[in-house]
């Protein structure tokens, strides 16, 4: 009789579970999304977790979190504060309901530019919410994505309290380390900028190379897509999209080598991977030693080719001409190849930068120089670090002709 009740007991339990309410978590998920949420969700460390965040997400938006969390880093689905993704998807949605731009997107767009909740590998923290707040006034008035784009990028440096400055923290700053901070290098800029598009329903990405063809260093910078295509800006808005003062050194990019490439990154599946130059603490392993888990396209080839289209259109117009930079170890003592050195010089029209590079130093011709296409009539700033690492500025004006300016080490 005992047995008996066990095995009634055992079928009671059985016959409980088979009736108690399946979870609804994938109700809302489009069908073709829903495998690869059960997989990544069977392998997360708290799957019962995913499922609950699944379940609390208001139905309308339920694609969007499913598509964040198959595509999100294994680490992040496993460690992160869930409550991060929540408000993510919330000021997602209020953008994309706000913004007629953001609901005239591509969903492939949206998904991967807007939605994302990471740039790179930053400190995931809150900034969605935050940098909507800020941005919103700006853009609320504005009727197109152009000029939305325009408020944004004019406004950034004042609102965030957000400038340049190599004594930051750290390279990979998140939004809130480079504004508690107000300061960043071009990296933390980039992050900061592609997520204040972002939080106001605009596509943006994260964009760099490891290193510029004269092995000066990495930079980073951000693209926009409007109108069908990707549009290239800074954190210190240019006079207009696609015209940054790196141009020339993008166009001697090499695409099919890692350290001079450029990469755009892609939150959805990517065939490449984007060389995060900064996690390497070193500064000296090798790129392919580099974390791999931020996907990026190549993009090296569109500006080799937007670079080349520019520079043909300037000369063609006959509006712009060359200021030739030449680097000397001190004044006095310029007659020989033994007396450059390799300087980096930037060129500064008012606050807009418009060029940079190296000088040539004692092992190439004299006749070579460092080299920036300017428009005519015009006066520029130089700036470069001396001996003693002094910031100096020196005044250039650049007329109809190519021109010649010195600058010295020792000053």
């Amino acid at each position: 009789m005992r047995d008996l009740c066990k095995l009634f007991a055992l079928f009671a339990a059985l016959y409980i579970v088979g009736c108690a309410p399946k979870s609804n978590y994938s109700e809302g998920v489009p069908d073709e999304y829903r495998e690869a949420l059960d997989a990544a969700i069977d392998k997360s460390s708290r799957g019962e977790e995913l499922k609950k965040l699944m379940e609390v997400t208001p139905e309308a938006s339920r694609r969007d979190m499913a598509y964040l969390i198959i595509n999100m880093p294994v680490a992040d689905r496993d460690t992160m504060n869930l409550s991060l993704l929540s408000e993510n998807v919330e000021y997602a949605a209020l953008a994309k309901q706000n913004y007629e731009w953001t609901q005239a997107l591509p969903d492939d767009v949206y998904l991967n530019d807007v939605l994302p909740y990471y740039v790179v590998d930053e400190v995931r923290d809150s900034w969605r919410k935050e940098l909507h707040e800020l941005f919103a006034p700006a853009v609320d008035t504005c009727q197109t994505m152009e000029s939305a784009i325009c408020a944004v990028n004019a406004n950034i440096p004042r609102l965030t309290g957000v400038d340049y400055n190599t004594l930051r923290e750290k390279t990979n700053q998140s939004p809130r380390e480079s504004m508690r901070q107000g300061m960043a290098s071009c990296t933390g800029l980039s992050i900061l900028l592609v997520d204040a598009y972002r939080a106001v329903g605009i596509p943006a990405r994260f964009v760099g190379t490891a290193s510029w063809h004269d092995n000066r260093g990495n930079h980073s910078w951000t693209e926009v897509w409007l109108d069908g295509a990707w549009r290239v800006t800074e954190y210190y808005f240019p006079s207009k999209l696609d015209h940054l003062w790196f141009m020339p050194d993008a166009s001697k990019a090499k695409a099919d080598d890692r350290t001079y490439a450029i990469y755009a990154t892609r939150f959805g599946e990517a065939d490449d991977w984007f060389p995060m130059v900064w996690a390497d603490e070193t500064e000296e392993g090798p790129i392919e030693a580099l974390p791999k888990w931020i996907g990026a396209e190549n993009v090296t080839q569109r500006y080799i080719d937007l670079a080349y289209e520019q520079y043909t259109r300037h000369l063609e117009a006959g509006t712009h001409t060359f200021l030739r930079i030449a680097g000397y170890k001190e004044r006095g003592k310029t007659q020989h190849s033994g007396d450059r050195v390799a300087m980096g010089v930037d060129v500064f029209r008012g606050t807009e930068q418009m060029g940079g590079g190296l000088t040539a130093g004692e092992l190439r011709d004299m006749n070579d120089m460092f080299s920036v296409l300017l428009p005519k009539n015009t006066e520029y700033e130089l700036r470069y670090y001396n001996a003693q690492g002094e910031l100096c500025k020196q005044a250039v004006y650049l007329g109809e002709d190519t021109a010649t300016v010195e600058i010295f080490l020792s000053e």
